[in-house]
């Protein structure tokens, strides 16, 4: 197979991954609109349903329920939940009807839901829920809503006292709902202080107003707290934050490690031609070793492999915010990108591991494909198999039913693996070749004795820290939109912090393996692929400290937190590990290409 059947192949998968994203995530992208609207288009006294999603404690996101695990009004029919698809219910959303009625354009005075008798364990129940600060969320035409259980009222002793009523004011602009918002009575809040069979009587109220918002522009109202001037001003102080982290690495390579390497090539080249047989020293000395190939082989390739493959995923992410598919509240659209993507693409992540484990050398190429499969997919079967039994035992929506683990072994199963075999065979046939600028010798010479900033840990530390300098400002509003009730809409901005981040990342990698040459040091492999990665752990070192900021508590909360932010992390030094390696590849093939090697 020629090298340009394999780029077609390449380019058809990359191309069929975006096309087939696209259409899951957010639809046909040309009607859309069309489509959207239509739907949501409604007459006067013509019912729109609202549904229940989930509830839970405010400090703990994570943490949700079924609205009906609570003694709330059942609808009469049973509980009928309505059609998730996959995104959805990976986020924990859980649909179901309501015995709430709310015509179009038709104002409710005041109406019973239902009347019953809590008892004394369901009295119990929703006190400790006020006391944690329960909500409650609620979607009418696909608008979010949100309201809390109750309310705590501290005089000589804390007053528990429970919701009623709710009350709705619905704004309207020709045949579309526009806005909702919810309020309670205070004068319709039940004392729940005292464990005793208590009488209640669930009601709501609704007001339509006409408004001059239009359809397209109804989801505004959730993103303009981003697009404060004092939010702004902080996003852009993050931006000019890494550029100026930016500029000053690129005037520090530029000044100094290419001032050096140029006295350098003038007396080597000076050496060469005068024929003085002199003892090399520095980074010359190493050019029978430089290109002498990593141990685990395999690992290594399945690694830069997996890296490339998450590369990608982050490009084609943004490629798809360009066309307004994460709007917010656009329920598990993020979601269902990211498992389409990971699951098309893991084809190139088969490719690039087997083509160069052929590169380099390898012969079994069959565990190399079966460990770039597993490399990234094993850590999270072992760590989803935890987090779901614990979701089970808490009886959270979080706990996906056994129908939606079944279409994601489906899909492993039939795209994902299939695909990263194709791929590594793919790989197998290619006629790449390592290009080595300088033949390496049979033996390695003996690596001298290094201080102990030399080593590994403490390069990994400083080369982590720069480009985790030139984010960190971005992860408040990226952690606090993930596990938060926050929504994060800027994706330009987080486009060109993530160019930043490439960009940082590749440079000092660069400039940490030529300082790592400079003492003779032939060990870049695995050490520029951990330098360029360990700005993932920096990430997670800084969600100890996020966390502890937060209100977040309980061990649920906690074991999704850290579980599915270390998975997220391995997945960033995954990537950014491929990009210190490619960029440290280019630097020494370059500057030993550039001097005479015998």
């Amino acid at each position: 197979m020629s090298w340009r059947v394999v780029l077609l192949f390449s380019a058809l998968l990359c191309w069929a991954s975006v096309r087939a994203t696209v259409e899951i995530a957010g639809g046909e992208l040309v009607d859309q609109r069309r489509t959207l609207l239509a739907s949501h288009s409604y007459k006067e006294g013509e019912p729109v349903e609202l549904f229940a999603n989930k509830v839970g404690p405010y400090d703990n996101p994570s943490e949700t329920y079924q609205y009906y695990s609570f003694p709330f009004c059942p609808p009469g029919d049973g509980k009928v939940f309505k059609t998730e698809d996959l995104g959805q219910v990976l986020e924990g959303d859980r649909l179901v009807h309501t015995e709430y009625s709310l015509p179009f354009r038709m104002d409710i005075e005041h109406k019973v839901v239902c009347n019953r008798t809590l008892s004394k364990e369901q009295v119990r129940k929703f006190r400790d829920a006020v006391k944690e600060e329960y909500y409650y969320q609620m979607f009418y035409d696909d608008l979010p809503m949100w309201g809390y259980f109750g309310k705590v009222e501290s005089t000589s002793a804390p007053h528990y006292f429970l919701f009623m009523h709710m009350h709705l004011d619905i704004a309207w602009n020709g045949d579309n709902v526009i806005e909702l918002n919810v309020s309670t009575d205070p004068r319709a809040a039940l004392d729940i202080t005292e464990d005793v069979e208590t009488p209640v009587e669930f009601s709501y109220s609704a007001k339509w107003v006409h408004t001059d918002i239009t359809f397209g522009r109804r989801m505004e109202k959730f993103s303009k707290f981003l697009f404060m001037p004092k939010h702004l001003e902080i996003h852009w102080f993050s931006i000019v934050n890494s550029c100026v982290t930016v500029v000053l690495l690129t005037g520090f390579l530029a000044t100094i490690l290419m001032r050096v390497l140029k006295n350098e090539f003038v007396k080597y080249t000076k050496d060469d031609e005068m024929g003085e047989d002199q003892e090399e020293s520095g980074w010359k000395y190493l050019h029978g070793d430089v290109f002498r190939f990593p141990r685990p082989l395999s690992l290594f390739c399945a690694m830069l492999g997996t890296g490339t493959q998450f590369l990608v995923i982050a490009v084609f992410i943004f490629f798809l915010a360009v066309f307004d598919i994460f709007y917010p509240y656009n329920r598990g659209a993020l979601l269902t990108a990211c498992v389409v993507l990971y699951a098309l693409t893991s084809g190139i992540a088969g490719y690039v591991a087997s083509s160069w484990y052929k590169s380099m050398g390898g012969t079994a190429y069959i565990p190399n494909i079966l460990l770039t499969c597993a490399l990234f997919m094993g850590p999270l079967l072992m760590l989803f198999s935890y987090l779901n039994s614990v979701a089970i035992a808490y009886r959270s929506t979080q706990a996906l039913p056994f129908g939606t683990i079944c279409v994601i072994i489906i899909i492993w199963t039939l795209v994902t693996f299939p695909l990263t075999v194709i791929g590594g065979i793919a790989g197998k046939n290619s006629k790449s070749e390592f290009k080595a600028s300088c033949r390496t010798t049979k033996y390695p010479r003996e690596i001298p004795p290094l201080p102990w900033y030399r080593q590994t840990f403490p390069q990994m530390a400083m080369a982590g820290f720069l480009p985790f300098s030139a984010i960190y400002i971005e992860l408040y509003y990226i952690f606090a939109s993930i596990w938060g009730h926050k929504v994060y809409v800027i994706w330009s901005i987080l486009f060109i912090v993530f160019c930043i981040l490439i960009v940082v990342t590749a440079f000092i990698t660069v400039a940490l393996t030529y300082f790592q040459l400079a003492v003779e040091d032939h060990r870049w492999w695995w050490r520029s692929f951990l330098c360029g990665g360990s700005t993932g752990m920096f990430i997670f070192g800084y969600c100890f400290y996020f966390f502890q900021r937060s209100t977040m508590s309980g061990l649920m909360q906690t074991s999704f937190f850290f579980g599915y932010m270390g998975v997220v992390c391995y997945a960033v030094f995954l990537m950014l590990g491929s990009v210190g390696f490619r960029a440290s590849l280019k630097f020494i093939q370059h500057i030993y290409k550039a001097i005479k090697c015998e």
